[in-house]
């Protein structure tokens, strides 16, 4: 019975996880909005939003209402049959992590032994309830229980899954609890038939298999459990039938698992044990042993939120408490942040963590990193250039940036030497493992080939990169695509094949660069 018990409760769990993958998950509670804080807490409130007050008031929270029913079973000396259990149950937060709960369960146990048991020595009056089957049986009974129960239980809860530091709101609640359970439980007895007369089990097989037994003993039985179980202690006299019921102090706890569905509702799969300490649950005490006997109760339960969703959050349990410190580190609303500072020592624009040139004078003109510029290359910057343009052919050039050009008179004819190194030549990208020359880069290589036009001396260097660790496919993709650039610039532009020198190296494999080889 036990392990078919625990296999519907696995099987229950797999289920409502499945499930549970397709509740929609948002972040719930907003330490910064005062309608869910209550007036006594207000103060607090004040004080945070303040900055006065390091700590948010707790938000007011729903309370849950729960509908639960399942598998009932009194652990005892008797073997016992599946019994049902069902009832309400009321649970309100105390913070993130515990909360209370109030419960009621009724419940119907039954239970059918196969051995033969002594009922001398049983106590608790059970000589007399079953004294006229034992006298047909040499002293010997079969024992059999009909329990139903009123219990009331109020637990302390504690939360194991809510505090999360890698998601915004859990989708699952893993629980543990334990309190008190006060019981109402009356145990009957089928102990004669019906007309008074005790069993006689002379026709019953004991050798037989368990099961063969139980059938035989069910056609004596009469099913009327007309018979008040013994009992240990004293009855409450409170007005029921036969005066049976019996008050009994309890201890109750257990573990639990709910899946958050919506905002509202949820469903859950628990475990709970109560223990009465009383041997005659079962209708039945051991005379061989001191075991006390237990309800089990696996139940599957419908939990509903209660309360106004515009003044108050859900139940605490089911809202992260690190929510508003997380989306205060990525979004902050509330903290007080510095001025940033940001030095710039030598007051060019360019702050000094990227000035790669932290000492250019006041009102010199720098580039984008802090560097004085240098327009026209000759290596005076411009601050100190007295001749800011100066033609390549007439560098090198003096400290004031002055260069020497040759003398006209003697030097008309002579046309000035290509500056190879200068040249600044684009570079060309293509796109996933393509090799052909694009519309894009047919402008790009039209404008190369206009400057190798202008400077027929300059070769160039054509490089591709086959990826950073240089793979054979990417060689092989590299130097088809130098290739396509080289054909593009030879055969539609004209250049020669002569001025051009290849090579592959290791690097961004989307790009082929251009550059001076001379």
């Amino acid at each position: 019975m036990a392990s078919k018990k625990y296999l519907l409760l696995a099987g229950a769990m797999s289920l409502l996880a499945a499930s549970s993958s397709y509740a929609q998950v948002t972040p719930v509670f907003d330490a910064l909005d005062s309608t869910k804080v209550p007036a006594s807490r207000q103060a607090q409130q004040n004080n945070f939003a303040n900055h006065q007050y390091d700590f948010p008031a707790k938000p007011r929270d729903m309370w849950e209402l729960g509908f639960h029913g399942g598998l009932h079973v009194i652990n005892g000396t008797i073997p016992a049959k599946p019994g049902f259990g069902g009832g309400i149950s009321l649970r309100k937060s105390l913070g993130h992590t515990f909360s209370i709960r109030a419960e009621y369960t009724g419940s119907f146990d039954k239970g059918q032994d196969y051995r033969l048991r002594t009922v001398a020595g049983a106590g608790g009056g059970a000589a007399t309830i079953w004294s006229k089957t034992a006298a047909l049986n040499n002293g010997l009974i079969v024992p059999n229980y009909k329990t139903a129960t009123h219990q009331l239980s109020f637990d302390l809860m504690a939360s194991l899954s809510n505090i999360l530091f890698y998601k915004a709101q859990p989708k699952v609640n893993w629980y543990v609890f334990g309190g008190y359970s006060l019981g109402l439980i009356d145990v009957d007895v089928d102990a004669v038939d019906g007309s008074g007369n005790g069993y006689s089990y002379s026709g019953v097989n004991f050798n037989a298999p368990r099961k063969d037994i139980k059938d035989q003993l069910k056609n004596i039985y009469d099913g009327d459990y007309e018979s008040n179980a013994p009992s240990q202690g004293n009855r409450g006299n409170i007005g029921r039938k036969d005066n049976n019921q019996l008050w009994r102090h309890g201890a109750d706890f257990g573990t639990g698992i709910a899946f958050r569905v919506s905002k509202r509702f949820n469903i859950g799969v628990e475990e709970k044990y109560t223990m009465y300490f009383d041997d005659y649950l079962d209708g039945y005490s051991s005379p061989y042993s001191n075991h006390k006997d237990a309800f089990s109760y696996t139940s599957v339960r419908l939990n509903f939120n209660l309360g106004n969703s515009s003044k108050r959050v859900e139940p605490l349990w089911w809202v992260n408490p690190l929510n508003y410190a997380y989306n205060e580190l990525s979004a902050p609303r509330h903290m007080k942040l510095p001025t940033p500072v940001l030095p710039d020592a030598d007051g060019d624009g360019v702050t000094d963590q990227f000035d790669r040139e932290p000492n250019t004078p006041a009102g010199a003109p720098v580039d984008v990193h802090g560097v004085a510029k240098d327009t026209d290359g000759d290596g005076v910057p411009d601050y100190k250039d007295k001749q800011l343009i100066t033609p390549t052919y007439c560098q090198p050039v003096d400290a004031d940036g002055v260069g020497k050009c040759p003398d006209p008179e003697c030097c008309k004819n002579m046309q000035p030497t290509a500056n190879c190194s200068s040249l600044v030549l684009p570079s060309v990208a293509f796109k996933g493992s393509s090799t052909k020359v694009s519309s894009d880069n047919e402008a790009i290589l039209a404008s190369v080939a206009s400057t190798l036009k202008s400077n027929p001396t300059c070769n160039i260097l054509v490089t591709g990169h086959a990826g950073a660790k240089g793979k054979k496919g990417g060689v092989d993709l590299s130097s088809r695509r130098v290739d396509s650039v080289i054909d593009y610039l030879a055969d539609k532009q004209g250049i020669d094949r002569g001025r051009f020198i290849k090579q592959n190296t290791p690097g961004e494999s989307g790009t082929v660069d251009l550059s001076p080889a001379n």
